[in-house]
């Protein structure tokens, strides 16, 4: 039995870790609380329970003075009365003298704990001092009950606020993990060389959602790409194979002694060696073209100039295709790398000239707009469909009007790429049956 990837058993167990984080979260942020409201409800529990005890003193205070005789002094007071209503109400209470001595005293009266003093006045005159505290029962036992009470509804509060926190955790951890899973298990598809893998639609978090469509747009990309590899391969052996096969008939039929090697033989030998190197040439203009994107020795120059010097190294190949030139070139500073401009205008003129028919135009102007040069090509020939023009600047990609014209498909997508490299672009419209025009932009020097 195969072992399980240490990442497969890491993935299984996302949710509940997720979940015990949550619920982490939610049992501190509880329990810090539940402290702090039960400090509080303690605290003012105290302190209503001191402001009552203290309100009650002052009450038998009065009681007390009311029952002091003038005449005897604490010698001739009824206190009973005074003691009673503090035993029926829970309190213990002790009346004294003006010099400190007990004069009553309610039974198990002890001077600890928490007590509330007051003194004894008649006609403004201390006479004596009450000391009151709370029992076990009366005020004292309904200050007890109400923080038991408190205490334990804030501990039902807290559980039923852990069971909320672990539900919810689990809620929002399945809604997290499911459409982590979906995409590690097609992610594991496409490792295996499932190429059609695909995440689909995720309902889940926003940011897992665009993961998920950057996934496949991703996965889209690679299949486009070995999609371009494929048809390279295919298109590389379809134009190798006529030439390869032509020189091997040749030179078979040279060998055998069929034919003479007169020059018209060996002149088409020669034809199909061309053909060969420049195909060679193409697939190397690329990787130059790629390795160029990187290291552009950029410098002031005229995009005037540029496209003028393209322009006279193919004049030859526009007269012996009977294609007219047409030059409109002002002016137009730039910082390019000149060796590199030049193969992108001169990729882009080859382009125009072997889709333009004898007797058509090609015209090729440079501008300046704003702050921007631009260099425009525009032809007479064929037009491109509009279904090909997002397609044109792909690598190896033909349109239905080159397939019987000799070409690897690099020389638009090399010029856009070395356009992007100099910080510009590099952009198409055409009318089928009209021509089509190619303009290159790039920022003012």
């Amino acid at each position: 039995m195969a072992d399980t990837p240490r990442g497969a058993q890491r993935g299984n167990t996302l949710g509940p870790r997720l979940a015990l984080a949550f619920l982490g979260v939610a049992l501190s942020a509880v329990a810090l609380l539940a402290i702090l409201a039960a400090v509080f409800s303690a605290v003012d529990v105290s302190s209503l329970a001191n402001r009552q005890r203290d309100d009650l003193a002052a009450a038998v205070a009065v009681a007390a003075a009311a029952s002091w005789s003038q005449d005897q002094g604490w010698a001739g007071a009824d206190l009973t009365p005074v003691l009673e209503l503090a035993q029926r109400s829970g309190l213990k209470l002790q009346v004294q003298d003006a010099n400190g001595h007990a004069v009553a005293t309610t039974p198990g009266f002890a001077a600890t704990g928490s007590q509330s003093t007051e003194p004894v006045l008649v006609h403004g005159q201390r006479v004596g001092m009450v000391v009151l505290g709370l029992t076990a029962s009366g005020l004292g036992a309904a200050d007890s009950v109400l923080r038991t009470a408190l205490f334990r509804a804030i501990a039902g509060a807290a559980g039923l606020a852990a069971l909320l926190a672990l539900f919810t955790g689990l809620a929002v951890a399945r809604r997290i993990t499911r459409p982590i899973a979906r995409l590690i298990t097609v992610t594991r598809a496409m490792a295996a060389g499932d190429r059609s893998a695909r995440a689909g639609q995720l309902s889940g978090p926003s940011e897992l959602r665009e993961l998920a469509a950057a996934f496949d747009n991703m996965a889209d990309t690679l299949d486009y790409e070995d999609k371009i590899r494929r048809d390279l391969v295919a298109s590389v052996a379809h134009e190798l194979r006529t030439p390869v096969a032509v020189l091997q008939a040749g030179h078979e039929a040279l060998l055998d002694g069929i034919t003479d090697p007169d020059p018209e033989e060996l002149g088409s030998l020669r034809d199909e060696v061309l053909r060969l190197a420049r195909m060679v040439d193409d697939l190397q203009t690329m990787a130059a073209a790629d390795a160029a994107v990187l290291r552009l020795t950029r410098e002031r120059t005229d995009l005037a100039d540029i496209a003028g010097a393209a322009a006279d190294s193919l004049a030859r190949r526009f007269e012996a295709a009977e294609v007219e030139l047409d030059r409109q070139l002002d002016t137009a500073p730039v910082l390019a790398d000149e060796r590199w401009m030049h193969q992108v205008v001169t990729n882009l003129l080859g382009n125009a000239l072997k889709f333009t028919p004898a007797g058509g135009r090609v015209t090729i102007r440079t501008s300046q707009r704003g702050a921007h040069a631009v260099l425009e090509v525009a032809d007479t020939g064929v037009g491109i469909p509009a279904g090909e023009l997002p397609r044109i600047f792909d690598r190896f990609w033909r349109g239905q009007a080159a397939a019987q014209i000799s070409g690897s498909g690099i020389g638009l997508a090399i010029a856009a790429e070395l356009a992007v490299a100099h910080g510009g672009t590099l952009t198409a419209d055409s009318q089928p049956g009209h021509g089509a025009t190619f303009a290159l932009t790039l920022p003012l020097a």
